[in-house]
C-alpha cells in the first residue's frame, strides 16, 4: 500500500474519530510450546558450533531454535 497523501488523511481522520474495536482482526501469534508462555534463553554459541547448528537446521528443513529444542529435549531425558 502507497502511504499517498491522501491515504494519509484518510488515516489521520479515522484516527480522530477513533477506533472501531469491532472491526479489528486478531492476528494468530506464535504457536503454543508448552503448558504456559515460552521464555527466551540467550546463549553464546563458538562460530564452528554455530555454523553446524545452522548447517543441521538447513538439513533438516527446520530453525536452529528448533534443532536447540530437540536435542536440549533428548539430553534431559537421557540423564
Amino acid at each position: 500500500m502507497d502511504l499517498t497523501d491522501e491515504v494519509l488523511e484518510r488515516m489521520a481522520r479515522e484516527a480522530e474519530a477513533g477506533l472501531d474495536l469491532t472491526t479489528l482482526r486478531r492476528r494468530p501469534g506464535r504457536p503454543a510450546m508448552g503448558s504456559g508462555p515460552a521464555e527466551t534463553l540467550p546463549v553464546r554459541l563458538d562460530p564452528e558450533l554455530r555454523q553446524a547448528l545452522d548447517e543441521r537446521a538447513a538439513a533438516d528443513d527446520t530453525t536452529a531454535s528448533d534443532v536447540v529444542r530437540t536435542a536440549l529435549r533428548h539430553y534431559l531425558e537421557a540423564s
